[in-house]
């Protein structure tokens, strides 16, 4: 008997042993078997149980976004369909900030004074401590690495304090301050992938840590603005990963994403994966650079330039760019003395800024050392990428698929719809107080621990989040 000698009744793909190359080609007489055979049947998953919607904290609690070019204060509440409701908003030009860090005390908190004070009148209650985002002090996101060994015992609370404590030692730098940190994940004697790893039994346990940090004397005169407008520091939190909150599905977090935020004064990314924050950045160039750049070239002010950006500005030149004219008025000239100018010139002015931006945001990506993760979707939120035509012209640099993000879940905001992008870390941070801090780990250093040495700062920065 040789292998071309059929030995048994079995169809003849199986006889040719195996999916190879003709074997997948019917011979003579299996056709009908083919076309006829049923679909293999297979053991499906059970149904999933149906996610319950995520609990908030009771109560009402403030956010305030102090960017560059506006200061944002929501005061809003979680629904029991996991739904956030803004009860309460006030939003204002903003003063004293510039790249995101304040350079003017004074300026400061009388904008963030009147800005809170809006959004009070308009929920009708007062808010004393609020979240507020972080993009001042030239924050820094850096990836640790630490060990301690078990010996064999349970993992217990104990060992886990001083792994992060460890981290945090490695992490800490003079003249810098810790604001988060964010266990990626945990691994017992070579078992990856550990949530919490309370319980489990080995001999040593691994942890990767992403600790953010910041400029300790910006958080200091960050503390000042606030307690002269009376307001507590409840908790201070990375922009881009406020941004990420209310804009990214919790899908894309889990199987990788990056957020680009792009403010007034700077742009921030952070990237996702497996419902983690693996890295951040902050690129200190914005929408306002735009506008300057559209002012200094046609000789007119800021506010036009910003009007003209808004109105009829875009990412990229279109047919009929050079046909349409435009009005505009020039410094030191006669109110009603206006320059004809095509739109293709604004367009032309923003163009380059544009490239320039998502240029760096590409490198700040090729350079952040994570490989592959940096490789899936970006997602663009921010005031700034309201731009018309910035989808195609980020997708072509960037080359990763983009997509426009607004926040979603978020009942109330100042602004329609179409342009609610512009409150992405405003949400975010509202979010963040609500109880989304919990699915991060964040483990934070209190305000007192942080005014002491690093001895004290060391010991005392454990805060169980439940």
């Amino acid at each position: 008997m040789t292998d071309l000698t059929p030995s048994s009744d079995l169809p003849a793909f199986r006889r040719r042993r195996g999916l190879r190359g003709r074997s997948l080609i019917p011979g003579k007489g299996e056709q009908d078997l083919v076309s006829t055979k049923k679909s293999r049947e297979i053991l499906a998953l059970p149904p999933d149980e149906k996610e319950k919607p995520l609990s908030w904290r009771s109560g009402y609690f403030g956010a305030l976004d102090i960017g560059t070019t506006k200061v944002t204060c929501l005061i809003g509440r979680g629904n029991n369909n996991g739904s956030l409701e803004v009860v309460g908003y006030g939003w204002r030009r903003s003063h004293g900030v510039r790249t995101g860090s304040i350079v003017d005390i004074q300026k400061a908190e009388a904008v963030i004074r009147a800005t809170v004070g809006q959004a009070e009148e308009a929920a009708e209650r007062r808010i004393d401590s609020l979240v507020v985002n972080l993009s001042c002090g030239h924050p820094h996101s850096r990836l640790v690495d630490c060990h301690l060994p078990l010996g064999g015992r349970e993992v217990t609370d104990g060992d886990v304090q001083r792994l992060i404590a460890e981290g945090q030692a490695k992490a800490w730098q003079e003249g810098r301050d810790i604001i988060h940190t964010l266990p990626i994940g945990y691994m017992v004697d070579r078992m990856y992938g550990i949530v919490d790893p309370r319980g489990h039994q080995g001999e040593q346990i691994n942890s990767k840590l992403n600790i953010i940090d910041m400029n300790s004397s910006a958080l200091r005169t960050l503390d000042t603005v606030l307690q002269h407008a009376e307001l507590k520091l409840d908790a201070l939190v990375s922009s881009p990963l406020a941004s990420g909150l209310s804009v990214l599905a919790p899908e894309e977090r889990d199987l990788g994403v990056t957020v680009v935020e792009m403010g007034g004064g700077t742009t921030s990314l952070a990237v996702f994966c497996e419902g983690k924050l693996l890295h951040t950045a902050q690129i200190p160039v914005g929408g306002l650079h735009v506008t300057r750049d559209i002012a200094g070239v046609l000789s007119t002010s800021l506010d036009t330039a910003e009007r003209l950006k808004t109105m009829y500005g875009a990412a990229q030149m279109g047919s009929d760019d050079q046909r349409e004219f435009l009005s505009v008025p020039l410094i030191g000239e006669r109110h009603d003395r206006l320059a004809r100018i095509p739109r293709a010139k604004i367009i032309s002015v923003i163009q380059p800024r544009i490239e320039e931006t998502l240029e760096l945001v590409r490198q700040s990506l090729d350079n952040s050392g994570l490989g592959r993760f940096t490789n899936s979707r970006v997602v663009l939120t921010g005031g700034a990428s309201l731009l018309e035509g910035l989808t195609p012209v980020a997708s072509r640099i960037l080359a990763r698929p983009v997509r426009m993000g607004k926040p979603s879940n978020v009942f109330g905001l100042p602004e329609t719809a179409a342009a609610s992008a512009g409150f992405s870390t405003a949400a975010g941070l509202l979010a963040w107080a609500a109880g989304a801090d919990r699915q991060f780990g964040d483990i934070s250093v209190s305000e007192e621990n942080r005014s002491h040495g690093f001895v004290k700062r060391l010991m005392g920065f454990i805060r169980t989040r439940v």
